[in-house]
């Protein structure tokens, strides 16, 4: 019974994924299209890279409550740079992503507070950095530089968009790193249990270290992908993105308390995010009434996922 009920929970997401595509399509066939299915998968990948720094962050057992703010940081800095110093500004709002993690990964490790704390402040000092770049406005981007720079965002290849193509890139190096490197594997024991890694001789702060920059560096690109999109950068362009990327993550199967989960579970728990997204738009559901559906179902993936032999005791 335990085997079939585990089973269970580990299909359950690309299970509802599937009934929720067949109900939506039943309700409008075109929801299956070759073009809608690009668009929705294209509309999920910024979520989607979000979501896949924030899985690494679980599985060792932690949390990053920076990734909204990384996410719009970038998108300002982007929008910012882009005239005078070309394609470099992405690769600067990428380091300043992931500079913004590494310093929460190192304040948690030599400081030993907890991770939420720590994302959570370095989120709101963020934020404000941004707010006083930008002068807390919208940075509009030049209509030739969106042409000259960010084709690789906008455009298609193949008639597949890239943004689709970037996340499937993203998709393949995580995946390769969470099975293939030591990082991966290294990170999987800190959160099995982090006594045992710590006594296996794993170095576990550099570990967590390293996942919080990867993870804010993620978040970075998925700001970059954002700017492109919309052709400006906001210190509040990724507000609304942090709830649902947890959500994808939780929703997916990636325990809370760490040790469990997989890229892979990521991306299917974003789809369902999205789906559910599109099939409440088709309801007439606000967007902020959305977050409060948001809430709830993170509340149900955290109820499912949440292996309570670690947590005797809640608090």
């Amino acid at each position: 019974m335990p085997i079939i009920l585990n089973g269970f929970r580990t299909q359950a997401p690309l299970l509802a994924l599937i009934l929720l595509v067949a109900l939506i399509a039943g309700y409008d066939p075109g929801f299956i299209h070759p073009g809608a299915v690009f668009g929705l998968l294209a509309d999920t990948a910024t979520l989607f890279i979000m979501a896949t720094g924030i899985t690494f962050v679980l599985l060792i057992g932690g949390i990053d409550l920076s990734s909204q703010a990384v996410a719009s940081m970038a998108s300002v800095l982007v929008a910012l740079l882009l005239p005078g110093f070309g394609p470099w500004a992405f690769g600067i709002g990428l380091l300043a992503g992931i500079a913004a993690g590494a310093l929460s990964g190192v304040l948690h490790t030599w400081l030993r507070i907890p991770s939420f704390i720590v994302t959570l402040a370095i989120g709101g000092v963020v934020t404000s950095l941004t707010m006083l770049v930008s002068s807390n406005r919208t940075i509009n981007i030049d209509g030739a530089q969106r042409d000259a720079w960010f084709g690789w965002v906008t455009g298609q290849t193949a008639g597949i968009p890239n943004e689709v193509l970037v996340a499937s890139v993203v998709l393949a190096l995580c995946i390769f790193l969470q099975r293939k490197t030591p990082f991966g594997r290294f990170g999987n024991a800190v959160g099995a249990g982090e006594p045992a890694a710590w006594a296996s001789g794993i170095n576990v702060n550099r570990i967590k270290v390293l996942t919080f920059a990867l993870s804010a560096g993620l978040a970075a690109l998925s700001g970059v992908l954002m700017a492109g999109r919309l052709s400006s950068g906001s210190p509040t362009l990724a507000n609304e993105f942090l709830l649902p990327a947890i959500a994808a993550v939780l929703v997916g199967g990636t325990a809370l308390t760490g040790g469990v989960g997989s890229v892979w579970r990521t991306l299917v728990g974003a789809l369902l995010v999205s789906v559910v997204r599109i099939g409440m738009t088709f309801v007439g559901i606000s967007v902020f009434a959305q977050q409060i559906v948001f809430g709830v179902i993170l509340i149900i993936a955290v109820a499912f996922t949440l292996d309570r032999s670690k947590l005797p005791i809640v608090k």
